[in-house]
């Protein structure tokens, strides 16, 4: 029995063309979730390299945001708001680009394992059908691919869960670093004016 037990490659064919395109959809996801890691990763250090000085930088968003006020000395303090959201607004898709297809392989992921186990149970009383409950492997092939397609479908959607929201949290604290800067340009520049029209 022990010898006639499937390894895993024979389980994952069990669960058919269904199994197949889960563990695809799980690739795809990991690769997207790796190159995702990486950029932020090296942008958030970036950032954080920027903070650290008044020099601002276009090779990183924060540099980007602080850019637009070096680029308007002479506006006022609402306009500048105005255009750092701007900024910041623009910077935001970038940050947050493929995130949601991780979201969405999460979702889809046991969807198609519960295709997987729909489609299995179809087979399984087709065989009873034709066959009859007589003999058990019979209805061992449809009740396989119904198990092991949605056993497939929460292995790959958990872990995509996890890593959404974690890169979504590492996305969202790049977000609220400039979100604070912008709001400490604008505080500085409005008690500037301040300064300046009490000085006349």
């Amino acid at each position: 029995l022990l010898v006639q037990a499937p390894n895993f490659k024979e389980r994952v064919d069990q669960g058919g063309p269904v199994g197949y395109i889960i563990l695809g959809l799980g690739l795809i996801g990991l690769l997207i979730a790796l190159e995702r890691l990486i950029n932020l990763i090296l942008v958030g250090a970036k950032v954080k390299r920027q903070l650290k000085t008044a020099t601002a930088s276009s090779d990183n968003p924060l540099g980007r945001v602080m850019q637009v006020k070096d680029n308007n000395p002479n506006l006022d303090t609402e306009t500048l708001e105005l255009k750092l959201s701007e900024s910041i607004l623009r910077e935001v898709p970038k940050l947050s680009s493929r995130l949601t297809l991780i979201k969405i392989i999460s979702v889809v992921a046991p969807l198609i394992g519960l295709l997987g186990t729909v489609t299995g149970m179809i087979l399984t009383f087709q065989a009873i059908t034709l066959f009859g409950t007589g003999d058990p492997k019979l209805m061992a092939g449809g009740i396989s691919q119904a198990l092991v397609t949605t056993v497939l479908g929460l292995v790959v959607a958990i872990p995509m869960v996890f890593i959404f929201a974690y890169l979504n949290g590492r996305s969202r604290s790049i977000v609220t670093i400039l979100q604070q800067e912008s709001t400490g340009i604008i505080a500085e520049r409005s008690e500037g004016q301040e300064l300046a029209a009490q000085g006349a």
